[in-house]
């Protein structure tokens, strides 16, 4: 079966090989298959990486400890779901909104961002309880869908679609989970 309008060059046409090289490059401009949290294969593997961390690991970067945070992911995810509504950060009014393609793009979070002050957790905290308080805040977004996101704005980026918001919570959590090896 082909897909497109004009014939593929004889090479390519025992396979569909050709249509994925060409996708790729698409879904990285577009950003069209950036996975979100409101994909059940996307929320399942999150919680695997969740439930893989151990109270012992170490982080690769940062000054977090794993129970701090899974507490910060939870405080973001928290802000996703509209139970926490930071005020816009003037730095965020200004830089925002040309910025805002970090935050939903295909491309990993660097090391180094700044944290929003209602998010920082630095205190003492239990990693079993975090670890089970974020897969929560997980599934209740997941299964809100995006009748229950947040329409308040990102503190930083401003104004989000809940499709946004389920790619950069995404983001943020692939962001966290690789900093301590998970």
């Amino acid at each position: 079966m082909y897909y497109g309008i004009l014939a593929p060059p004889a090479e390519m046409t025992p396979g569909l090989e050709w249509l994925d090289a060409m996708i790729s490059p698409m879904q990285a401009c577009f950003g069209v298959f950036m996975k979100n949290l409101y994909e059940r294969e996307t929320l399942d593997e999150v919680i695997a990486r969740i439930n893989s961390l151990q109270p012992t690991a170490q982080r690769l970067w940062g000054k977090m400890d794993v129970g701090q945070m899974l507490a910060h992911c939870s405080a973001a995810m928290d802000m996703a779901s509209g139970k926490n509504n930071p005020p816009r950060m003037l730095i965020g009014r200004l830089l925002g909104p040309f910025v805002k393609p970090v935050y939903t793009n295909e491309k990993p979070f660097g090391q180094g961002n700044p944290t929003e002050k209602t998010l920082a957790v630095s205190d003492s905290r239990d990693f079993s309880q975090e670890q089970v308080r974020l897969t929560k805040c997980l599934r209740e977004f997941h299964e809100g869908g995006e009748a229950k996101c947040t329409r308040h704005p990102h503190p930083f980026f401003g104004d989000l679609t809940p499709q946004e918001w389920s790619r950069g919570m995404y983001k943020h959590l692939d962001h966290h989970l690789r900093q301590f090896g998970a």
